[in-house]
């Protein structure tokens, strides 16, 4: 189990974060009592993503071409 978690973490973007499998979160006792035995809350996450400054995801040229692709494959 312990080289899994190191694996995780060396595939994703968080390297400074140990990762969890879903056995794990499921074993804890599902989502909500996983983050509530790590701290976390809903609370919690929603005044960080409140406070995080807005992003566009797609710039107006991005709109316009996801668009017309999406209009293509209809």
């Amino acid at each position: 189990m312990g080289s899994g978690i190191k694996n995780n973490m060396q595939a994703s973007g968080f390297r400074d974060r140990k990762s969890y499998s879903p056995e794990e979160i499921w074993a804890a006792g599902g989502t909500t009592a996983f983050g509530k035995k790590k701290g976390q809350n809903n609370e919690k996450l929603i005044e960080a993503l409140e406070a995080s400054p807005e992003i566009e995801p797609f710039n107006e040229e991005e709109w316009k071409e996801a668009l017309k692709q999406l209009e293509q494959n209809k």
